[in-house]
């Protein structure tokens, strides 16, 4: 899977809170596909981070990424299942961009249904998941469709996770939101909504857009 913008802004937005946070040592990225959100991580802290990828040839992709990268020493990919790691430790951070189109029309390429569908990670597993996983103090971001977060924010109580900030992401004025970009914490606290236009009604991107991602675009 490539990459696409709607994940660029994920990762600049989760990128732009662990800059905020000094005790970010260990960060796990859960269905990594390309490493993009691990390597907008390792640009902006001095994290080790794991990424585990289920699907073979995006693992591969996301290894060899990861080795022509300037931050290679502090990447690591795994090709497992996120149901079947086991780390020897608590991760301060945990990111994932999971295959959530549950009940939407599905692919005839099984490979593309892993990633983009929840038949292989539902939204309930990938919590439980991330509660084995996150450190006490520990900060958990998500990427979801903006019709899924109630849900998600219900399931993700349950389990004692509760949302600090959301960002609302739109394609255009005219359109609805469709995505949502997510932090949790392990703390009950009022949590901070903001919202983002990717582009203007004349096409071009935003200015907002442009100041959130010029740190990772090469131009616009």
């Amino acid at each position: 899977m490539k990459v696409c913008t709607d994940a660029c802004v994920f990762g600049a937005f989760a990128s732009n809170i662990v800059r905020r946070t000094s005790n970010i040592v260990h960060i796990l990225d859960i269905g990594t596909g390309t490493g993009l959100l691990s390597l907008l991580l390792a640009q902006d802290t001095t994290a080790f981070i794991d990424a585990i990828e289920i699907d073979r040839n995006a693992y591969e992709q996301a290894k060899d990424n990861f080795d022509r990268s300037p931050w290679k020493e502090r990447l690591a990919a795994f090709n497992i299942d996120a149901l079947k790691f086991i780390a020897d430790k608590k991760y301060d951070c945990i990111i994932s961009n999971p295959p959530f189109f549950e009940d939407d029309l599905r692919s005839i390429n099984e490979e593309k249904n892993k990633a983009k569908h929840d038949s292989s990670l539902t939204l309930q597993q990938l919590l439980q998941v991330v509660d084995s996983n996150l450190s006490d103090d520990g900060t958990f971001f998500v990427l979801l469709p903006h019709h899924r977060v109630h849900y998600f924010e219900t399931e993700a109580k349950k389990i004692g996770l509760y949302p600090d900030e959301k960002l609302w992401i739109k394609q255009t004025e005219k359109h609805d939101y469709f995505r949502a970009c997510l932090s949790f914490s392990r703390k009950e606290t009022k949590s901070h909504i903001v919202d983002l236009t990717i582009k203007n009604n004349d096409g071009n991107y935003t200015d907002k857009f442009i100041e959130l991602l010029k740190r990772y675009y090469l131009h616009f």
